[in-house]
């Protein structure tokens, strides 16, 4: 019989922290992760029989950046297939989609996504070529990612009637929650004013509301879910792993122009297929984790994952809603905000907190209650956005 995603277990999870590690490899942190996720799952590497992994060092130009299969020279020379991915800030979410489908294909049974990043410190330096447009792109500056951000944020403000103060408490919730996370690199909390009052970058976003390139590392175990109590009395299952593209006129990074007409964004179309592929819809999602680049991107992206409606946040935000204590949590561990992004790691960050929180296991930041299904959402350059649910 035909298998579906909801064949798909997670057994195991596993982290590097994030931020800065003088004289530690990306390659080294992506190793610590793998073998804390096997740890995880009770599992050997000799057990996993393909991987998925994915960094974007090489694309992003940076010296000495290994690829990801590198792994397995570390982890052990087995002769498993491994598929290297590149997709942006949304490159762990396709590794996970890619490794889930190698599941429901039959073809393997235990299988490892992963990924990891060592960004040098500083804005990210792309050439034009990055996204197919001419040199004149790159030369006038328009390669700088949190222009983008920020445009799109004001217009968004200016079309849905979002605050300053609101950009401002997404951001402080992000410091307070990353300040419960053992692995975030941020965890100093800041009051809104100071966010607020923090140095302009880009109009109307405050050095505070944007995340930084970091170093860390993710990986996940996932196995056929009728063998995974092999592994686990604790299971999580992958509902839904889906990945979508831009399509012509959407405000994207890097869109040297734009169309009359605006499409749906590659979120809104990634989200609802994984509704349908997972048979929920957003009413069922107790738990989040969101693109928050920058805090503006949290605040758009609650709505293009529906989780609500264009505007909503505003009063959702005053009213604490989306806090640990709330009723949606969004950005629990803090987000890319408080744990910064390397960028092939943050996608799995996301799954790995999803996980814990539907476990039970994420101590101080536990959201209370009982947690069924949760969510997760990237997106990256020039458009591209993967999107995961989860269940108990």
């Amino acid at each position: 019989m035909r298998r579906s995603i909801m064949d798909v277990a997670i057994v195991g999870v596993g982290l590097h922290p994030f931020g800065r590690h003088d004289g530690v490899s990306g390659l080294a942190m992506g190793v610590q992760a793998a073998r804390n996720a096997l740890h995880d799952a009770g599992v050997g590497w000799s057990d996993v029989q393909f991987a998925v992994g994915g960094s974007m060092g090489g694309v992003l130009g940076e010296p000495q950046a290994p690829t990801p299969d590198a792994l397995v020279g570390e982890l052990g020379l087995t002769g498993l297939p491994f598929v290297n991915v590149t997709n942006a800030c949304a490159t762990a979410g396709t590794a996970v989609d890619v490794a889930a489908q190698s599941l429901i294909s039959g073809k393997y049974d235990v299988v490892m996504a992963l990924g990891f990043d060592k960004h040098p410190r500083g804005h990210f330096n792309l050439g034009s070529s990055f996204a197919g447009l001419p040199s004149w792109y790159a030369e006038t500056g328009m390669m700088v990612t949190t222009q983008f951000f920020a445009m799109k944020t004001h217009r968004y403000m200016h079309d849905h009637g979002i605050s300053h103060r609101s950009l401002a408490r997404v951001a402080a919730k992000a410091y307070r929650n990353g300040a419960a996370n053992g692995n975030a690199w941020r965890r100093k909390p800041f009051t809104e004013e100071e966010i607020l009052t923090s140095r302009m970058l880009n109009y109307p976003l405050t050095q505070y509301m944007f995340c930084s390139p970091d170093e860390g590392a993710g990986a996940v175990v996932l196995c056929r879910a009728d063998h995974a109590h092999r592994y686990t009395d604790r299971p999580i299952y992958l509902r839904a792993a889906t990945t979508r593209t831009r399509r012509f006129g959407t405000f994207e990074v890097f869109s040297p122009s734009l169309a009359p007409d605006s499409p749906d964004s590659p979120t809104v179309e990634a989200v609802r297929a994984c509704y349908e592929q997972a048979g929920v819809g957003p009413e069922d999602i107790d738990i989040a984790q969101v693109q928050d680049s920058d805090s503006g991107s949290e605040i758009i992206q609650m709505a293009e994952t529906g989780l609500c409606e264009h505007g909503e946040q505003e009063s959702m935000i005053e009213r604490r809603e989306t806090d640990i204590g709330g009723r949606l949590p969004v950005n629990t561990d803090g987000g890319l905000l408080a744990n910064g992004e390397p960028v092939g790691a943050s996608g799995m960050r996301q799954i790995h907190e999803i996980t814990l929180q539907l476990r039970g296991d994420a101590g101080s930041r536990q959201v209370p209650g009982t947690l069924r299904t949760g969510l997760t959402q990237v997106y990256g350059a020039p458009g591209i956005a993967g999107c995961t649910i989860m269940s108990t």
